[in-house]
């Protein structure tokens, strides 16, 4: 399996791109729009085309480069189903599999940062058939877990995202083997997150027990200590959560 994190120390956003080299599938997972033209070169020095885009969630802290990939290689969008996006894509449930040769991308429904989001588990079957990785988005996070606030709406409040990110993490992401690695879509200098590390990469055992979002002995401080100090939301937030939900560059999407 190819397997390449890419940081953006600008936004603090790291996305991903992996795939079998041997059946010449590429995937792209939460691609920033201002690494695109890294994105294909990358590609394109291996020889294999990108045919999947992957997103965990609808970023709001910076725009999308899933519309551009897609528009430059033909790739099929993937996102939660739920994501009220407004562009062709494939809508993923919970559990649901991807094949790209003998690498395995498996959706967990995750939500709580946002009401879809999804973890990414990765299998490469040249290895084993179980999961190497599992790519967490803005749910758990290394040293921290996501905010609950950036899109919370309606009746939908911070506090129960954060209840919805709390049972996302309990039952879904720790019921995962301590040897798995972690690779999240943020880290330190971003505003999805407080204290994170600048160490892009953990593991799940570690995680559990080091990272101090998951200290606290129940749920109500969990969310307590999550809704808590929470930084400013990011610059131009609705109008970055409108341009990926269209799927447009941010200067149109007005």
């Amino acid at each position: 399996m190819y397997f390449r994190q890419l940081l953006n120390d600008e936004t603090a956003c790291a996305s991903y791109l992996l795939g079998c080299k041997s059946k010449s599938q590429f995937a792209l997972v939460d691609p920033h729009a201002d690494l695109v033209e890294q994105y294909v070169a990358l590609a394109e020095a291996q020889g294999i085309p990108i045919v999947a885009v992957f997103e965990t969630h609808v970023q709001a802290d910076h725009v999308s480069g899933l519309p551009e990939l897609v528009a430059r290689t033909g790739a099929t969008a993937y996102l939660p189903a739920g994501a009220g996006v407004e562009f062709d894509h494939v809508a993923l449930d919970d559990g649901q599999r991807v094949e790209l040769g003998n690498t395995t991308v498996q959706a967990l429904a995750t939500p709580g940062h946002a009401a879809a989001h999804h973890a990414y588990l990765i299998t490469d079957h040249t290895r084993a058939d179980e999961p190497w990785l599992v790519l967490t988005g803005d749910a758990l996070l290394v040293g921290d877990a996501g905010r609950p606030d950036l899109h919370a709406h309606g009746d939908t409040a911070p506090e129960d995202m954060a209840r919805a990110l709390y049972r996302s993490i309990r039952d879904k992401l720790l019921t995962l083997p301590d040897h798995l690695a972690l690779y999240p879509a943020h880290y330190s200098g971003s505003v999805c997150g407080r204290g994170l590390s600048a160490n892009p990469i953990s593991t799940i055992g570690f995680e559990r027990a080091h990272n101090r979002a998951l200290a606290y002995d129940s749920e109500d401080a969990f969310v307590a200590a999550l809704l808590d100090d929470l930084p400013p939301a990011p610059a131009r937030q609705a109008e970055i959560v409108a341009a990926n939900r269209a799927g447009r560059p941010l200067s149109v999407a007005r």
